[in-house]
């Protein structure tokens, strides 16, 4: 890893100083862009607000995409893979969806899905759907051929607030982020997931990584995570 790269002037952080590509459209229309790297293959892709409640996660991929230089990007970079939900705080899509929830895995269920109001609330608080059947969705349609495409050589994909790198596979790479950050390296988040992102991948032999962010506020969490980011934007680790 080289860490002695040179970032841009922080004055100029405030635009983005590279072009997305759109690889198809939301719910309600919006375009569904992806940042590509200059030179291909590339390195990872890498996954921020599959769920629109947890916006922390695009910030930390944004201010680190900031960060550098577009010629030292080496990773496919997503900023809102829900971007309608991320626009209205919901942490499912237009049509009520978690998306996480959609895709056409063995497991996959059309029983309604459950999630917390707040931290201290029931777990089965809210419901919402996986869908009217598995990959119903045109977001979720939308990425399963972007990584079709890109065929990355691991997707990470950002979430909160569990706070932790979940690697099923336990790759090397699940561990570094580990040690770099100080998140507990786990095998699963201790729950079932139906129809999940990366079970698809695990089934697709997709190399996935899920990089939970905590409870702290983002500037905190910021400090602690963004070498690690910025290591993965440039594919040097």
């Amino acid at each position: 890893m080289d860490s002695t790269q040179p970032l841009r002037p922080q004055s100029e952080r405030g635009t983005f100083d590279l072009i997305p590509e759109t690889y198809g459209r939301s719910v309600a229309g919006t375009a569904l862009e992806v940042f590509l790297p200059p030179q291909k293959p590339i390195q990872y892709l890498l996954l921020a607000a599959h769920h629109g409640d947890e916006p922390e996660t695009t910030v930390l991929l944004s201010t680190a995409l900031r960060s550098i230089l577009p010629a030292q990007l080496a990773s496919a970079v997503v900023l809102a893979v829900n971007p309608d939900a991320l626009a209205r705080g919901t942490r499912g899509n237009l049509n009520g969806v978690d998306l996480n929830r959609n895709f056409p895995t063995k497991d996959w269920s059309p029983a309604p899905v459950h999630h917390r109001w707040h931290q201290d609330s029931d777990p089965r608080a809210v419901a919402l759907s996986p869908g009217s059947a598995p990959l119903s969705e045109p977001e979720n349609q939308a990425l399963v051929a972007l990584v079709k495409r890109l065929q990355p050589k691991m997707i990470v994909t950002f979430h909160a607030p569990l706070a932790c790198v979940d690697d099923p596979a336990d790759t090397p790479l699940g561990r570094l982020l580990s040690d770099m950050t100080g998140l507990p390296h786990v095998a699963d988040v201790g729950y079932a997931t139906p129809g999940s992102f990366g079970t698809w991948a695990q089934e697709q032999g997709q190399p996935l990584i899920t990089f939970e962010l905590g409870h702290e506020s983002i500037r905190d969490q910021r400090t602690r995570l963004e070498p690690a980011v910025l290591a993965l934007l440039r594919g040097e680790i």
